[in-house]
């Protein structure tokens, strides 16, 4: 019997869905047959589309918690429902830790911890009234190891992750709420962050697979846990980084 994926009918909620990583996601929900909503700062050039099924975009800033519930309230009233958010809209430049301004760290948590608290909080009445849903939070090793250069985005991400764990026990049974711990992912502003392909090379090398992860394999693991085959799967914290980082010790190591 061949094992698939169908969620058919169903409503996606995608925040930053409309470039890098989240556009990964929204391409996997989109092929498994879901109607999917999508949200950022600025109007994208194009938007998917898969069997007559648009992407809705609409202008949303994250970290406005007013603006987070009208956009929720309107995505209900026009679809009747909420399935599945996942909360995927984050990011931090690298910048020393001392040199950022008090209000630059406050935007880093904005961005990477509540929004998601924002979405999180909108969405739970209507998945309520329906009967259930399911909360992907997207996460980053960087809540698990040290993250110097980007040591606040670390630590909002791993407050997402205590708050994953919490809502899916106070939700429990009928909203699931996990998250998705990406490592390296390979995107258009990659070069951005890592330099050159030789670079990026290199950096590549430090992963056990020997490859950064595409936008559409994290889109995979959200799906996945969006879906019926996760269905006694909440509170967990899947973990897509192609291994993590091999240990440093085995630089040292004859025989490594």
């Amino acid at each position: 019997m061949a094992v698939g994926i169908d969620l058919s009918g169903q409503v996606v909620l995608v925040t930053g869905g409309a470039r890098g990583v989240g556009d990964g996601i929204v391409e996997r929900f989109l092929a498994a047959g879901a109607h999917v909503e999508i949200c950022g700062r600025s109007q994208p050039e194009t938007l998917r589309s898969v069997d007559g099924r648009d992407v809705c975009f609409r202008p949303v800033d994250v970290r406005d918690a007013a603006q987070v519930d009208a956009w929720v309230a309107d995505v209900a009233e026009r679809r009747g429902r909420i399935d599945v958010a996942v909360n995927n809209a984050g990011g931090a430049p690298f910048t020393d830790f001392v040199s950022a301004s008090p209000r630059f760290h406050q935007r880093v948590t904005d961005l990477n911890f509540l929004a998601a608290v924002y979405v999180c909080r909108a969405v739970q009445p209507v998945m309520a009234a329906g009967g259930g849903g399911s909360v992907v939070n997207i996460t980053s090793i960087s809540a698990r190891r040290p993250s110097p250069g980007t040591a606040v985005y670390g630590a909002a991400k791993a407050a997402t992750e205590s708050l994953t764990r919490s809502l899916a026990v106070e939700w429990a049974p009928d909203i699931r709420v996990n998250a998705v711990s990406c490592g390296l992912v390979a995107t258009p502003g990659s070069g951005d962050h890592y330099g050159d392909d030789e670079q990026v090379a290199r950096v590549a090398a430090t992963i056990p697979r020997g490859v950064f992860a595409t936008p559409a394999e994290v889109g995979d693991a959200c799906l996945f846990l969006a879906s019926p085959l996760a269905s006694h799967v909440t509170g967990a914290v899947l973990n897509v980084d192609g291994g993590g980082e091999w240990p440093a010790f085995l630089r040292h190591t004859p025989n490594a």
